[in-house]
């Protein structure tokens, strides 16, 4: 015969397991992961602005944000609200941040 026990609390279900949270931005080690990283999303969901944005501030947290809000022109606390979670840039930023981080935005028929 089998008896089958039930876990009362989570903690019986499973052992713990340690998560970490994950930052793409330390994954893009050199200029062209960065680029091909920020082409997927242009390609991949040209629509989602706001994904395009956080792309921008992944390469930019991988370049260092200090520096890339110095080569913007822009104060590292306005580069990270304008490509946060919730920021909404404008295209001259984008534009801006494009030109720091080294980085060119194309245009091809669809």
């Amino acid at each position: 015969m089998v008896k089958t026990v039930l876990a009362t609390t989570p903690a019986e279900a499973s052992p713990r397991t340690k998560t970490h949270p994950y930052d793409v931005s330390a994954q893009l080690r050199t200029p062209e992961e960065m680029a091909a990283y920020l082409d997927a999303w242009l390609t991949e969901a040209p629509e989602d602005v706001t994904g395009i944005a956080r792309a921008l501030g992944d390469i930019a947290r991988a370049r260092g944000m200090t520096q890339v809000a110095k080569d913007a022109g822009l104060s590292r606390e306005s580069l990270y609200k304008a490509l946060g979670e919730n920021g909404n840039p404008s295209f001259a930023t984008v534009l801006k941040v494009a030109r720091a981080l080294g980085v060119r935005l194309h245009a091809l028929p669809i």
